[in-house]
């Protein structure tokens, strides 16, 4: 699928009656599979690991490796044809036809790898199915607190199976927000001016290496934004339709639109969402005027 096809599906309609049949079976294979990874993860969190590096900070473990094998395979059996992008290398099938398939999934197996590795017990198995690039499903289970998020399109988004709704926080200085730093050393330095400058205009920042739960706390009310880039497609689609879903805000950062195959996300409970861009775009002007 193409950036062009991805950006003219985010305007088409909520899923249909043509594709409901598939994102219910999904959700309910999607919400077993992330508990069984979930409990996968929690059950080895204090045993001896394997740890292997990406990059200078980038970690992969045996049990990230353990958790895909265990969602891919889940997924290939029940949707063999569906495309399939896994953070640590799985990949699906097109048809038999040989033209891509329009459901797609996209699975961060541990996401927080880093806090897994430390035995910092912050992390998550995210789950996510899009139709034509346009996020329909996002399950997310943080197995140390036994707490499921499920967002479908046009359905509402649940935690444990209650209703969750965003917060009512409506100004900057009253908000707790939420971002990421990337893996390359090299490139902090728009993601440390960035915390910078909302560190001095809000009531808290917070940082805890998982964006999966960053969105999903965005959609509980736990946190009222959330900014990152960049970040990965498996790390935030699950969490675009659970913050759309309980009614926040998506966004890149500067721009309205929203890729779940770009590399950038701004979430908000929505009454905070123009301050949020508006000082991204002041921080990010200041760092290109140098």
């Amino acid at each position: 699928m193409t950036k062009d096809d991805r950006m003219d599906s985010l305007s088409s309609p909520p899923v249909t009656t043509e594709t409901d049949a598939v994102v219910s079976t999904a959700r309910t294979l999607a919400i077993d599979l992330a508990q069984r990874a979930g409990a996968l993860l929690r059950d080895t969190l204090n045993e001896p690991r394997d740890i292997a590096r990406k990059g200078t900070v980038d970690l992969v473990t045996d049990a990230d490796k353990a958790s895909e094998a265990l969602i891919s395979a889940g997924i290939r059996a029940v949707f063999p044809d569906h495309r399939l992008i896994a953070e640590e290398g799985a990949r699906g099938a097109i048809d038999t036809q040989g033209q891509e398939h329009p459901f797609g999934w996209l699975i961060d197996p541990l996401d927080a790898t880093t806090n897994f590795a430390h035995r910092y017990p912050h992390f998550a198995v995210s789950i996510a199915l899009e139709h034509r690039g346009r996020p329909v499903l996002g399950v997310v289970y943080d197995p140390m607190r036994d707490e499921l998020f499920v967002g479908v399109d046009g359905g509402g988004a649940t935690l444990n199976g209650e209703a969750i709704h965003v917060s009512e926080t409506g100004e900057l200085i009253a908000s707790l927000v939420a971002s990421g730093f990337p893996y390359d050393l090299t490139t902090r330095t728009e993601s440390n001016t960035l915390w910078q400058a909302f560190n001095g205009r809000v009531q808290g920042v917070r940082r805890d290496g998982a964006a999966a739960l960053n969105l999903c706390w965005v959609a509980a009310g736990r946190l009222d934004g959330y900014w990152e880039r960049p970040v990965q497609p498996w790390d935030m689609g699950a969490g675009v339709v659970i913050v759309r879903e309980a009614g926040g805000t998506i966004s890149s950062l500067e721009r309205d639109d929203h890729d779940i195959y770009g590399n950038e996300a701004v979430a908000s409970n929505g009454r905070l969402h123009a301050a949020m861009r508006e000082l991204i775009a002041e921080t990010l002007a200041g760092i290109r005027a140098g």
